[in-house]
């Protein structure tokens, strides 16, 4: 395990102070079918602390600090309310791929804003035809003179009801499979873009989807991220990363989870006794912390190979994997521990359950990741 430092240690306080202030007292104002999209002020106020992403260089609006201070911010941001907690720290989602492959005019006029609260940035990359399947995407870039045209539709697109601007993942040559795709930044006032539908989802309210429509849409040639036609394999490098800091929202909800299930246990009274009392009760919340303390375990560990610039690949999926699962079980146990409690909304664990449950989807699914696990064992992993 990376063992923390007093400045680690540090922000975890500021983080759990801020979320559990800032957050969690509006959770439900974001959940209500209908309700208030995106949590904009919070944003704000996160960016206002560096709390959207601490491992980011100083000039461009982060803290300067190592990796592991975002995973921590994840892993509490979610730990106060998973709704929220990721929406908020999904607003900067793209600006990642920007920092690493675009140049400085690139940093300055779009990663800069969103760090320093002005802006929100989504990403656009799954389709209605290729989900888990990247390089079956449809939508085009096509040059012409010093812009590039884009056409195609896409789904599952984040933050794009909110956002200023997208980056978009769109064929560049369309014959060559992976080796084809090009990343774009597309601001989303560009003629031709347009969100058509948001999608209703069973939990993460406060961070909205939608289906966008791309027609003829003209972005100027500065606006491609990094290299053409070398999008996909951009998208792998950021998606080892964001698969670690899912791991830690995953973590987070369900450290979050236990906390609620393990206090209710401390006050429910059944039988002329505190329901804690009960050793099967026990037992289970013992296995509960278990699967938290591996989580964060092997979480941290995947974060540590990041910072020592290794490849992450191999514990990145099994930090995705593993987070995602035990997240889903142990917000069940949550809402069982409530007894019919738990099956109602005047308790946080079922709006946990609903809101994690999509930690085992996004950034490649659980099944994924364990084609990816396989596929990295060689000798030095066995």
């Amino acid at each position: 395990m990376t063992l923390l430092t007093a400045e680690h240690e540090a922000i975890r306080d500021a983080v759990r102070e801020f979320a559990e202030t800032e957050i969690e007292p509006i959770a439900r104002e974001y959940d209500d079918p209908g309700a208030v999209q995106f949590p904009r002020e919070v944003f704000q106020e996160a960016a206002e602390l560096d709390f959207l992403a601490p491992h980011y260089p100083e000039e461009y609006g982060g803290a300067g600090m190592d990796f592991l201070g975002s995973v921590i911010v994840h892993e509490e941001f979610n730990r106060a309310d998973p709704g929220i907690g990721t929406a908020v720290l999904t607003g900067k989602f793209g600006t990642e791929m920007i920092l690493e492959y675009g140049d400085e005019w690139q940093k300055s006029e779009f990663v800069r804003p969103v760090l320093e609260g002005e802006a929100v940035c989504g990403t656009s990359i799954s389709e209605p035809d290729a989900g888990s399947d990247v390089a079956g995407m449809r939508t085009t870039a096509e040059k012409d003179g010093d812009e590039w045209v884009l056409n195609g539709s896409k789904t599952w697109a984040s933050n794009s009801p909110v956002a200023e601007f997208m980056v978009v993942m769109a064929k560049t040559t369309p014959d060559a499979g992976h080796n084809g795709i090009s990343a774009f930044i597309v601001p989303t006032e560009t003629d031709g873009f347009e969100v058509e539908r948001d999608i209703e989802k069973m939990g993460l309210r406060a961070s909205p989807t939608a289906e966008i429509n791309i027609s003829n849409a003209r972005v100027p040639e500065d606006h491609l991220v990094g290299e053409v036609d070398r999008g996909f394999a951009q998208l792998m490098e950021f998606f080892n990363e964001n698969r670690i800091l899912v791991a830690a929202n995953a973590l987070g909800a369900a450290a979050g989870a236990f906390r609620h299930a393990y206090e209710y246990a401390q006050e429910r009274e059944a039988f002329d006794q505190k329901i804690s009392d009960f050793q099967g009760l026990q037992w289970k919340l013992a296995d509960m912390k278990t699967d938290i303390e591996t989580a964060r375990s092997t979480t941290y560990r995947a974060a540590g190979e990041v910072m020592a610039e290794n490849d992450p690949r191999h514990l990145a999926s099994i930090a995705k994997y593993y987070a995602s699962e035990i997240c889903e079980d142990v917000c069940s146990e949550a809402i069982q521990i409530h007894g019919g409690y738990g099956y109602t909304r005047e308790f946080p664990p079922e709006k946990f359950y609903r809101d994690a449950r999509v930690q085992k989807i996004v950034e490649g699914t659980s099944e994924i990741q364990k084609n990816i696990i396989y596929d990295s064992i060689d000798e030095a992993n066995r």
